[in-house]
């Protein structure tokens, strides 16, 4: 295994490009299987999460390639229904082929799923909304197992504990693009990862209302047909740079964003003091004064991102004052709080709630991720502390972030990867 090995104290300075989203990309892909026709997806980041989300198309019977951020998918003539548990245990993004097997075969046979850390998240409400369009659904020996003789249409609510689910809504929206009928999604998650994969279904023919917003209404169609489609900006890495610029007291040009669907994190910034000139898809970030302290609360989008909250936690932990950062997504997505501690850190868990006490210096030490966007913060951490800091198990940050050291040296950071 890799680590990342981080000489902190450099400004960054300079320009970055945004890669595509790996959360829009990931249910586009899955939603290749409801066509036998080509399909074209473009600005997609190549990522770990990314070849494995291929692998499962060509397990399920999809000739995929990738070249130069452009992926190709077309049926290679076999029919399978059965995504196992070697794959799909590793990321959970894959859950979101059970919808189209489903709907395109009338059976599916899918590993429960995996992916990071960061506490429970079951997938009651996926079977929930499938089950609703009229199918039958067992879980036996880790895998979930779903027969139809014809989805129908239905009216579901879809809101669970902490808010909506994206992948539920993915996955019951691909599955009632195909289902007899009209099926009405309330509480529908609005992120616009899920709004750019109902328009990647539109171009395939399918009826959607309503996307972006929590009330979603398919008509479903008799077949869907091939696409060309290009994956929106990621906005989770144009806000871990827009911290990265923050953290180091720096000056970065973030390109090929979509400000609007930053406009939560961008408020929070904002109200600690940060400068961010928007114009077109590109941001530039960079700070006038000393940075204010910060309360954030995670919520479904609109509200602030849980895939942001380690990373603004290390931002405030040289911010002077306290700041309360409350998850009320994943009560649990705390572990990075111990390694930003052993960094010199002051930060108190108190349930869903961390209080951070900003210091004036951290200390750079070996610290291990723990998960996808842990492994950010730590990162960002690592940027301002004083030494050497390395970050090992970047596996989990492969996942997400395409080539992250490169695009940080190329802003002047101090970083290498080295062998464990």
């Amino acid at each position: 295994m890799d680590k990342l090995v981080i000489e902190g104290g450099v400004r960054l300075k300079g320009e970055v490009e945004i890669s595509g989203s790996k959360n829009a990309l990931l249910p586009i892909l899955a939603a290749t299987l409801l066509t036998d026709e080509p399909c074209v997806v473009r600005h997609c980041p190549s990522l770990r999460d990314t070849n494995t989300m291929l692998k499962i198309l060509r397990v399920l019977g999809k000739a995929a390639d990738f070249d130069k951020g452009v992926i190709t998918a077309a049926a290679n003539g076999v029919t399978n229904h059965v995504a196992d548990y070697k794959l799909v245990s590793t990321m959970r993004a894959s859950f979101c082929v059970l919808g189209p097997l489903l709907a395109k075969h009338k059976e599916a046979k899918v590993s429960l799923p995996g992916g990071c850390i960061i506490g429970v998240r079951p997938v009651d409400l996926h079977l929930k909304g499938l089950r609703a369009l009229g199918s039958e659904i067992s879980v036996e020996g880790g895998y979930c197992i779903a027969r139809t003789r014809g989805l129908r249409g239905a009216h579901m609510y879809l809101g669970g504990e902490y808010g909506s689910s994206v992948l539920a809504t993915d996955n019951v929206m691909m599955a009632a693009a195909l289902a007899k009928g009209t099926t009405i999604i309330e509480s529908a998650a609005c992120e616009p990862e899920v709004a750019d994969l109902a328009e990647c279904l539109i171009k395939m023919g399918a009826k959607i209302k309503g996307h972006g917003t929590p009330t979603i209404e398919i008509e479903g169609v008799k077949r869907l047909k091939g696409f060309d489609h290009t994956v929106i900006p990621d906005r989770i890495e144009a806000g871990t740079f827009m911290i990265a610029s923050l953290i180091t007291r720096g000056d970065i040009l973030i390109k090929n964003v979509n400000p609007r669907h930053l406009m939560s994190v961008i408020d929070k910034l904002q109200e600690a003091g940060v400068q961010i000139r928007m114009s077109g898809s590109s941001m530039r970030v960079s700070i006038k004064s000393h940075i204010r302290p910060i309360n954030v609360t995670t919520l479904p989008y609109p509200g602030f991102p849980t895939d942001m909250q380690a990373q603004v936690m290390a931002l405030m932990c040289i911010t002077p004052g306290i700041s309360v950062i409350t998850e009320k997504i994943y009560p649990d997505r705390f572990m990075h709080v111990a390694e930003l501690n052993r960094m010199g850190a002051h930060i108190q868990r108190e349930g869903p709630h961390a209080i951070v006490e900003g210091v004036k210096q951290l200390s750079g030490a070996p610290v291990m991720a723990s998960d996808l966007r842990a492994s950010a913060g730590l990162v960002l951490a690592g940027l301002v502390a004083k030494g050497t800091t390395s970050v090992s198990r970047i596996y989990h940050l492969e996942r997400g972030y395409e080539n992250m050291e490169r695009k940080l040296a190329g802003l002047g950071a101090k970083i290498r990867r080295e062998k464990e």
